[in-house]
């Protein structure tokens, strides 16, 4: 076992409190917030993950041993991802689910990936106002994250965050996609369940499936199924269901199922949260559930160092100062893109 550096606040007698905050924002004993995270302060949850996302390389280096410090506090939770896309009512089944869970004396953390763009960097950070239940819930914790710059929209420290909220006493962690590009994958190689959510009427429902998402999804959940939407929720279920029989699925324990419910009414959402259950003990029963929590680890760690390279780039100043020359010859023409990728790879001595 690593063990933590012993980091403490400098005292500043006469300086006031403001020198004292910026002293702790530059040095956070990271001790101290590990023994309040266990106590499940909010505050200092909010801090830890705020820490976490910082880019600050000092803060970078001090998250990393908040994580290490937290480790064994970790790994009890339900990790559940969720996705579908834009309008398919993700952020109102989660309010609907979470509400339910907390209901049945569960605490229930949401890490809501939020859509950033890609030409400014802002990002709305509206999942509050969409999850109006949970947002007031004493046993809820919503965080919505910025996607910018990170692949497929999933923001590149929602790892360490759901570490946090676990070691926090959250015992379930539902990880909202943007539900466009790579972001599903992404989320899928983080939790243990991975729920698809689709909607009833939009046409050829199969035009509508992405292969690459339904075959690594654990569940297909059609939305809306209400009022009289019912008997179309039913049938594209049915053909969600004939699919996946000719689709390999991602377990060969677990055939996902396909449900209809309603996140307006909250008809069929207790019954989500049971298939979810069941997969554990399936998977579990097998010792599947263990083999993929350890592959989850794995892919974090090459994540993480895919996320070093990537800010070698950037930061680099020798390759920095190469960059526009290499840029233009290949716009121009006169240099090939796998050319200039050698010569870069050459630069960073990979």
């Amino acid at each position: 076992m690593y063990k933590v550096a012993q980091l403490s606040v400098p005292r500043f007698d006469r300086c006031g409190v403001s020198c004292l905050i910026v002293a702790m924002a530059a040095s956070p004993d990271v001790p101290a917030l590990a023994r309040k995270l266990r106590a499940g302060d909010r505050a200092t949850l909010a801090r830890a993950i705020t820490l976490i996302e910082s880019k600050r390389a000092d803060h970078q280096q001090q998250a990393h041993l908040l994580v290490q410090e937290l480790l064994p506090d970790t790994g009890k939770a339900t990790r559940v991802g969720i996705t579908g896309t834009p309008g398919v009512g993700k952020s109102m089944t989660i309010d609907a689910l979470g509400t339910c869970l907390t209901g049945k004396g569960h605490r229930v953390a949401v890490l809501a990936v939020d859509p950033s763009s890609t030409r400014t960097g802002g990002s709305i950070l509206g999942d509050k106002t969409r999850m109006a239940r949970l947002a007031i819930d004493p046993n809820a914790f919503i965080r919505p994250s910025p996607a910018a710059g990170t692949l497929g929209g999933v923001a590149s420290k929602t790892r360490e965050t759901m570490l946090i909220c676990e070691a926090a006493g959250f015992d379930v962690i539902l990880v909202e996609t943007v539900g466009i590009g790579q972001s599903e994958t992404a989320v899928s190689d983080m939790t243990d369940f991975f729920l698809v959510l689709m909607l009833p009427g939009g046409g050829d429902e199969l035009q509508g499936i992405k292969k690459g998402v339904v075959e690594i999804a654990d569940m297909i959940a059609v939305n809306k199924a209400d009022g009289d939407n019912i008997k179309r929720a039913r049938a594209a279920a049915g053909e969600y269901r004939a699919a996946l029989h000719i689709l390999t699925p991602r377990s060969p324990t677990w055939m996902p199922p396909v449900v209809t419910y309603s996140a307006l009414t909250g008809d069929g959402i207790a019954e989500l949260w049971q298939q979810v259950l069941a997969h554990r003990q399936q998977l579990s029963a097998v010792g599947e559930f263990g083999a993929r929590r350890r592959e989850q680890q794995v892919k974090w760690m090459w994540s993480m160092l895919e996320d070093r390279f990537h800010l070698r780039l950037k930061t680099d100043a020798r390759l920095k100062a190469r960059l526009p020359a290499i840029e233009k010859a290949v716009a121009d023409g006169a240099l090939s893109p796998a050319l200039a990728v050698e010569e870069i790879a050459a630069a960073l001595g990979v």
